[in-house]
Order: C-alpha cells, then sequence, then structure tokens
C-alpha cells in the first residue's frame, strides 16, 4: 500500500469517526437550519468536506494560470499585473445625455465603456418608427444614425478607450457606425479596442430582443467573425452571454451549459462558413452573471473556463492556446435586486462583485442600489463603481491569484459544475447542437422550469430574500433620487431624423441600401463593409434592418404552453 493509500484509508476512517462522535452527536441534539443544503443548481452542500470528497488531479484539472485549462485564470500573474476592466453600462435618453455620462465614469476612474441601447435600437427600428412610440431612450440610449453615434462619442478618444456594446440582432450595423466614427476621428479600425454581444441565440432562448430567424443571424454572425478577423483583429467579435439566460430563471449550472453549447454552435457555424479556427477564436468572449450563492459563483467561473478549454482543444483541435482561453465579463445580477429596502442592494452587489474577482473575470460591472426602481443617478452609479475600485484597492482579494483554489468545497463544487454542464451540453449535441435545442424550445422549458422552482422557493419561505419574505422594514424609497427622462426626447429624436434624410444624399442612400438587398439575397457575400458604406451615407438603422427584414422576414417564436 502506497503512504498516500494510506493517508486517504486513514483520513476516511478518522471522517467517519468525527461524523458518528461530533457531528451527528450535535446534530441530534441542536437539528440543522434545514433538512439538506444545496446550491441553486442543487448540487448537495456536505457539512465539511476533506480531500476524499475533491480528488483532484492538480497538473490536469486545476494546472497554473495562464496555462491549460485555465481553471485559475488566463493569465499568469492575473490582478497582480492589471486589475480588471471597470465598465459601468450606462445609456440613456439621448447620446448627448449618455455621452455626459460616460465623460463623467471615466473621470471617477472607469476603464472601460459599456453601452445600454433602448429598445426600438434593440428591435432595429428607428426613433421615428411607430414601433417605437413611447420607448424612446427610456432603458438605454437612442442611436438610429451615424450621427447619434457620433455623438455618443464625442470628445472620448476612440484609440484610447475600450468599448462595450450590449446589442444583438443589429449588432453589425451599430458596429459599422462606430468603425464609421472611429474613422472619422483618424482611428484606424485595427486599432479599435472592444466588445459586440452579437449573440443571437440568447435571444430567443432567454432575452427576446430578436428580428431575424436562427439561420440567416447565424449568417450575419460569421459575417461579422469573418470581417473582424481581416479588419478589426482587437474587437471582440461575440460576448456569448450567459447573464441573461440566468436573469431568465436558470440555474448556475444551466447558465454555463446553455452559454457554452451556444459557443459551441457559434464555433461550428464559422468553421462551416469556411473560416480557420485559430483566426477567429481568439477573439471570442462571454458574458456571465454574478449571483448570490457565493461559493457556487466562484466554482462556476472556474468550471466554465475549464470546460471551454477542453472544449475548443479536444473538440475542435485549435491549436493556438489564445483558442482555448474563455475571457469574460460579469454584471451582478440585476434580478437579485429589489425595490424593498434598496439600500440592502449595496452588499449584494459587493458580494456578487467579489465572486467575480475571485473567479477570475476580466472585466466587471456593477449593478447601483436603485436599478429595481428606475434607471440609476449619478451617485448610485458613483457607489456602485466605488464598490469595485474598494475591492480592487482595499481588500487584498487582487494581491494573489486565484486564491480560494484548493478549498476542498470551492473544488468540489467546480468539478461538479462541469460534469453537469457538460451533461447539458451532450443532450443538447443529441438534439442537433443549440440551434436544434431552441427551436424545439428545450432550452427555454428548462429555464422555466428552474424559474418557477426558484419563485416557489422564495413563496415558501424555502430561499430568504432579505426584506421581501424576512427581515422586511416600513421604508419609503423617497429618499433616494431618481433619474427620470425627459419625454421630449422622443419628438426631439423624429426631428433630427427628420433633418438627417432631408440633408444626405438620398440616391446614394437608397443604391446603398439596394446593394445590401442583393448582398443579403446571395448569402454568400460579406455585409460589413455594405453596412459600413450604409451608414456613412446616412441611412438609419431602422432602413438598413427594414431590408433585412424583407429579405429574411422576422422570427415568430414557438409557443411554450
Amino acid at each position: 500500500m502506497t503512504t498516500i493509500g494510506a493517508e486517504m484509508e486513514q483520513l476516511q476512517a478518522e471522517k467517519q469517526r468525527w461524523q458518528e462522535n461530533g457531528y451527528q452527536k450535535v446534530t441530534k441534539r441542536f437539528p440543522e437550519r434545514q433538512p439538506g443544503f444545496a446550491t441553486s443548481s442543487g448540487i448537495p452542500i456536505e457539512p465539511a468536506l476533506t480531500p476524499l470528497d475533491a480528488p483532484t488531479d492538480y497538473l490536469n484539472d486545476l494546472g497554473f494560470p495562464g496555462e491549460y485549462p485555465f481553471t485559475r485564470g488566463i493569465q499568469p500573474t492575473m490582478y497582480r499585473g492589471r486589475f480588471w476592466t471597470m465598465r459601468q453600462y450606462a445609456g440613456f435618453a439621448s447620446a448627448e445625455e449618455s455621452n455626459a455620462r460616460y465623460r463623467y465614469l471615466l473621470e471617477q476612474g472607469q476603464t472601460g465603456l459599456s453601452v445600454a441601447f433602448d429598445l426600438p435600437t434593440q428591435l432595429g427600428y428607428d426613433a421615428d418608427d411607430d414601433m417605437a412610440l413611447g420607448e424612446v431612450g427610456k432603458v438605454g440610449v437612442s442611436i438610429s444614425c451615424l450621427e447619434d453615434m457620433r455623438t455618443l462619442f464625442r470628445e472620448i478618444p476612440l484609440e484610447k478607450v475600450s468599448t462595450s456594446m450590449t446589442i444583438n440582432a443589429p449588432a453589425a450595423v451599430l458596429w459599422a457606425m462606430y468603425i464609421a466614427v472611429g474613422k472619422e476621428q483618424g482611428v484606424d479600425p485595427k486599432q479599435l479596442n472592444g466588445t459586440i454581444q452579437n449573440d443571437i441565440l440568447k435571444e430567443y432562448v432567454a432575452r427576446g430582443t430578436y428580428i431575424f430567424p436562427p439561420r440567416p443571424s447565424m449568417h450575419l454572425i460569421t459575417d461579422t467573425f469573418r470581417f473582424g478577423a481581416a479588419e478589426v483583429p482587437k474587437w471582440n467579435l461575440i460576448s456569448i452571454s450567459g447573464y441573461h439566460i440566468r436573469e431568465a430563471g436558470s440555474t448556475a449550472v444551466q447558465e454555463i451549459a446553455f452559454t457554452l453549447a451556444d459557443g459551441i454552435a457559434y464555433v461550428q457555424a464559422a468553421l462551416d462558413a469556411g473560416l480557420a479556427i485559430d483566426d477567429f477564436a481568439p477573439r471570442l468572449s462571454f458574458f456571465f452573471n454574478a449571483h448570490n450563492n457565493f461559493l457556487e459563483e466562484v466554482a462556476k467561473f472556474r468550471a466554465a473556463r475549464r470546460l471551454w478549454a477542453r472544449i475548443m482543444r479536444e473538440r475542435f483541435g485549435a491549436q493556438d492556446p489564445k483558442s482555448w482561453m474563455l475571457r469574460f465579463h460579469t454584471q451582478t445580477a440585476g434580478s437579485t435586486l429589489t425595490a424593498q429596502q434598496p439600500m440592502n442592494n449595496v452588499v449584494r452587489v459587493t458580494l456578487q462583485a467579489l465572486a467575480a474577482v475571485l473567479g477570475g473575470t476580466q472585466s466587471l460591472h456593477t449593478n447601483s442600489m436603485d436599478e429595481a426602481l428606475w434607471l440609476p443617478t449619478e451617485e448610485s452609479v458613483r457607489v456602485a463603481l466605488r464598490t469595485q475600485q474598494i475591492i480592487a484597492s482595499e481588500s487584498g482579494v487582487a494581491d494573489t491569484i486565484d486564491p480560494l483554489a484548493g478549498s476542498y468545497h470551492v473544488e468540489y463544487l467546480t468539478t461538479e459544475i462541469e460534469q453537469r454542464a457538460m451533461a447539458y451540453i451532450q443532450a443538447i449535441d443529441e438534439m442537433g447542437g443549440a440551434t436544434s435545442a431552441i427551436e424545439q424550445g428545450y432550452m427555454q422549458a428548462e429555464i422555466a422550469d428552474a424559474a418557477y422552482h426558484a419563485q416557489q422557493a422564495v413563496e415558501k419561505g424555502e430561499q430568504v430574500i432579505v426584506g421581501v419574505n424576512k427581515f422586511q422594514a416600513e421604508e419609503a424609497s423617497a429618499g433616494l433620487a431618481q433619474l427620470r427622462v425627459d419625454p421630449a426626447i422622443e419628438s426631439q429624436q423624429r426631428a433630427h431624423l427628420a433633418n438627417v434624410r432631408a440633408a444626405r444624399d438620398n440616391a446614394q442612400a437608397a443604391s446603398a441600401l439596394d446593394r445590401i438587398e442583393t448582398a443579403a439575397k446571395a448569402a454568400d457575400v460579406t455585409l460589413m463593409p455594405l453596412f459600413i458604406e450604409a451608414v456613412e451615407a446616412n441611412c438609419t438603422l431602422g432602413e438598413i434592418c427594414g431590408v433585412l427584414r424583407r429579405v429574411w422576414g422576422e422570427y415568430q417564436p414557438k409557443v411554450m404552453l
């Protein structure tokens, strides 16, 4: 018998002794708070774990930071080299007002921009479209044309700032506007740095701001992959998003599984379109949620990195180590914020942000305390940003790499999440991949079921939400300032667009739209250069998306009963 084997046998005997003579005796006299403990994903939480419960092949399962399988982080130095990018998601009303908020945040120490677009923009409608009535500037900034994008980034040097844009169905068109503004500033597209979310599959699963059916939408995404790899090499061409999947009610395991399944679908679509994997895979990025179950969230991020590295190397045969890396942005969980006792949200956000940092995120947005009530004010946004800065500069957690590595519980959770997520991915593979699984309603049904059970737990009091179903208090929110969007923004945008159309060369604009229509019908013509040409001719977002609607149609979701 080896020495290690003998130690494990002794440990097993000692654990049994402790359970019988210590733990079980005490719990008979003083029962635990509940019959059993489990994470949001239903992973059992044992009272105390040992090396017996978290067997780890260090080199194969953990390795060193910056090396395969990247469980411990994608950079050799992580935050000892530099902190994560601190980017606050922001945008409301007009381009002028949002530009002022961006410059304020940069002055306060934010290190990257993150653009929130209003609902009409997300759905490819201009601000003067009848479908935009009552929604212009309400949940984000209204961007309908190149002039709007130019104003949004006025006095912000695009060669120096990293910009993330949360836009999906019309992502290519908004990206074309950004590239055009960069060119106007004298910035070569090869120097632009940022991310377009560009993740349409999760829109069908969880969020709903889709326009076109899945197949042409996937073509549009692979088109951006091809163009970006050649012309905008520093840009992250997609942010494959689990955030909205989690916000819709999924578990942590489902968030990872469905996100990576979508990632597999994007990779396969790009390969089928003739792209070489190592030409585009290094610029894939991900976007995850930081939820409330602290240790499960830390383990979730570590498991996602390890699982993606194995998928890219073993399934797709990628050779470039950068293709194996899962780089991700994190946002704290908006769905966990409460209108009751909103100051409590500062604590929730702090714990969630800390989980993201301990899990090795590359960039982070911290939600504001008042987001369950209204759009965040400058003061609440500043507190959210200061939360990140305090974690970075005062807590000490950024001074060592992957500080929870070796925790029996964290390593146990990391392995369990990876294995359970892989089981979901295998089931999706058997359905023909993520696109087919979405068309069959599989992911949607799984998320809906998880959301139902989570809500039942809250209503039964099995899951405590402080201030909601326990520890309630009479508290008015009147003490918090409220940000109000001036309803006049809608009429102002209508007048603005009328001026744009009157001043442009309408023959040139019509010709640009005709070329887009011809190319969209051909299915093998790169659209991105045509989008850039069209926005530079002052074609609007709605006009370009209207052409694509005529060619490709609009998606009608499967009815879920």
